[in-house]
C-alpha cells in the first residue's frame, strides 16, 4: 500500500524487437535493460504486485530472478508489432480480476525507460493523490521545438519552412513538453473503462530530459550508458 492505495505495477516486455533485437534484455552498463525498471519499481516501495507481461522465456527468467512476478506468458496475438499497449494492460488486469485480485491503481513502467527512478514512481503517486487525479502521465521538455520543424517539398526548398512570426531566438519560444513513456499511472476503475490515459482528470508528471531517454535504437543505448556512468 502507498498512502492507503494498493498498486499493481505492470512492465510490458515482448520478445520481438526490430530496432534492437532482444532489446528488453540487452545489456546496459552491465545489466539487462528490463532490470532497471524492476529495480526502480521494487525500490520505490509503492507497488504491491509487480507483474511482467512477456512472451519471451528468457525475459521471464531474468524478471523472476530480480523479484518480479511472471504468472503467465503473454498470448502471441498481444506480442505482435501491431499489438496495442492498452490491450496488453487490459489482458493483465482481466487475468488478475478473474482470480479475485484488484488494485486501487495500476502503473505501467516500460522497460525502455531505464533512467526512471524509484523517486519518480513515488512522486507520480504523490501527484495522483494530491490532485485527486484519475491518471498521471510522465512528460519532459521537448528536445527540439516543434515550431522549428516542418515537412520538406521534393526539391528541399525551405521558403515556407517556418510560419510567419515564429521567433528566431529559443528564449522567445513557449515551453513545449512531450510524453516520455516512462510512467503511465491511473486508478483501476478509471483506466478499466477507457481506451486511453488522457482525460480531464489526467495530470502531467514532469521529468528532466536526462531521465527521459527512451531506448529505440543503438544511439539511445549509447546515450543511456553515458548518462548512467555519470
Amino acid at each position: 500500500m502507498y498512502r492507503g492505495l494498493s498498486v499493481l505495477g505492470l512492465i510490458p516486455a515482448r520478445a520481438g524487437s526490430k530496432g534492437i533485437p532482444g532489446k528488453n534484455i540487452r545489456p546496459l552498463a552491465g545489466k539487462p535493460l528490463i532490470v532497471y525498471s524492476i529495480e526502480a519499481a521494487r525500490e520505490s516501495g509503492a507497488i504491491d504486485y509487480l507483474l511482467v507481461s512477456t512472451d519471451g522465456e528468457d525475459i521471464a527468467h531474468i524478471a523472476r530472478q530480480v523479484g518480479a512476478e511472471v504468472p503467465f506468458m503473454r498470448p502471441a496475438k498481444l506480442a505482435s508489432d501491431n499489438a496495442r499497449g492498452m490491450d496488453v494492460l487490459y489482458h493483465a488486469m482481466s487475468w488478475l480480476e478473474e482470480r479475485g485480485k484488484k488494485y486501487d491503481c495500476v502503473i505501467t513502467l516500460q522497460p525502455t525507460s531505464p533512467l526512471r527512478t524509484a523517486e519518480d514512481i513515488t512522486k507520480a503517486m504523490d501527484l495522483l493523490i494530491e490532485h485527486n487525479a484519475d491518471a498521471i502521465v510522465s512528460v519532459c521538455k521537448v528536445d527540439h521545438h516543434p515550431w522549428w520543424c516542418n515537412t520538406l517539398p521534393e526539391d528541399g526548398c525551405m521558403k515556407d519552412f517556418l510560419k510567419p512570426g515564429i521567433p528566431s531566438n529559443r528564449q522567445e519560444l513557449p515551453c513545449f513538453y512531450r510524453i516520455n513513456g516512462a510512467i503511465y499511472l491511473a486508478r483501476w476503475d478509471y483506466i478499466r473503462n477507457r481506451d486511453n490515459w488522457y482525460g480531464p482528470g489526467t495530470y502531467a508528471y514532469v521529468m528532466p530530459r536526462d531521465r527521459s531517454v527512451d531506448i529505440d535504437d543503438e544511439v539511445d543505448l549509447r546515450l543511456a550508458t553515458l548518462l548512467l556512468k555519470q
